[in-house]
């Protein structure tokens, strides 16, 4: 293998694919970039036997060939060397890659190309196109709410699905870990009727929003049994799915909640955040006191401190108070884009329905905390 490559074009596709891979690895093959010339193309494959990302970018092909070699300290070469530099690439006789740039010469180790894995690709299955800025959208709102406890591993991702209403059909995410729902809609694609619930694991879907900031319009998503491929300008990112079952979401939906209190989230959002910053347990809990349009936030560290604050909302309900996980309160009000957001109660033991006024695709419940 002989190849040349501008150093920005080689460092762009690096960064996408590197991150995958676990720089501390028991297989040793699986830190390693698999770098294939062919024409006028350099392929890059990164793996971590769950997640795949593969990109093809142009480049000057001497002689085809292909090679493995360590995607970290790869990496970090190219990012060191001089902008507009041509990156030469050559697997030699002596069983290395040697990099050339200008006046710099590296010499690597390299592992048998014929050991790296590669994930089953299926081309049969559900395939269709979503708009790149809801796909970000769907990630970006729901990702905060995914869990993190290995035990309850089918709710370390987003479930998607689509979902039909009284005739209104959209791609829904939802995640959950036990203690606060994200649920957000986007219009269904063409070609993604009646998609079956699957679950992106989290790795997944931070590393797949992280590639989606140099995406085009449009990702062409392929559901096949067992994993989703997404493909979009010179990438194919495939991931396993979660295989487990998703818990039916809409039980945890309160229905009937009808104490309504309206505020805007930056206030609120700051309020919550100066008052727990006295709070020393491990939930970071703030009582919310609500009655006749005033909130008052108060929090009562024995370790610590008291603080409290008082805001002016729209409430006309009963007085009514309970208890939130600050940080929930924080991670859900950072979501909001309107002006105003709608906090809906029952009691102090039920779940609370979050809304942006501004954004009926968006929906949160808070399970309440003991205060």
């Amino acid at each position: 293998m002989k190849v040349t490559i501008e150093r920005g074009t080689l460092l762009k596709a690096l960064s996408h694919v590197q991150s995958v891979v676990e720089r501390r690895n028991t297989i040793p093959i699986l830190s390693n970039v698999l770098l294939k010339a062919d024409g006028g193309t350099l392929s890059l494959t990164a793996t971590d036997l769950d997640i795949e990302i593969v990109e093809k970018v142009p480049a000057d092909t001497d002689a085809p060939g292909s090679a493995t070699t360590a995607a970290g300290t790869l990496f970090d070469i190219v990012k060191k060397l001089p902008d507009g530099t041509q990156v030469a690439l050559e697997k030699t006789g002596a069983g290395r890659l040697r990099l050339s740039a200008g006046t710099s010469d590296f010499s690597l180790a390299v592992l048998p190309e014929d050991d790296f894995p590669s994930l089953p690709q299926a081309e049969d299955g559900q395939r269709f196109h979503v708009e790149t800025d809801e796909l970000a959208r769907l990630i970006d709102k729901a990702r905060f709410a995914m869990s993190q406890e290995e035990t309850r591993y089918y709710l370390n991702g987003i479930y998607m699905h689509a979902f039909e209403d009284g005739g209104h059909a959209s791609l829904r995410a939802v995640a959950t870990d036990g203690h606060r729902l994200a649920r957000l809609d986007s219009k269904l694609p063409q070609g993604a009727e009646g998609l079956q619930g699957i679950i992106v694991p989290r790795k997944a879907v931070i590393e797949l929003r992280r590639l989606l900031d140099d995406a085009g319009s449009t990702v062409e998503m392929l559901v096949a049994p067992g994993r989703v491929r997404f493909t979009f300008e010179d990438i194919a990112f495939t991931t396993k799915l979660i295989d487990g079952t998703f818990p039916d979401y809409a039980r945890v939906i309160p229905q009937g909640n009808d104490k309504m209190m309206r505020v805007a989230p930056s206030d609120f959002a700051k309020a919550v955040d100066r008052v727990s910053t006295v709070s020393a347990d491990k939930t970071r809990s703030v009582k919310l006191a609500l009655d006749a349009d005033k909130l008052t936030l108060d929090v009562n560290s024995p370790e610590t401190g008291t603080a409290t604050e008082e805001l002016a909302v729209d409430y006309q309900s009963d007085a009514i108070e309970i208890g939130f996980n600050a940080k929930y309160l924080l991670d859900i009000t950072s979501q909001i884009d309107g002006e105003t957001v709608t906090f809906a109660f029952a009691d102090t033991a039920s779940p609370t329905v979050i809304r942006d006024d501004e954004d009926e695709s968006a929906l949160y419940v808070l399970m309440p905390l003991r205060v």
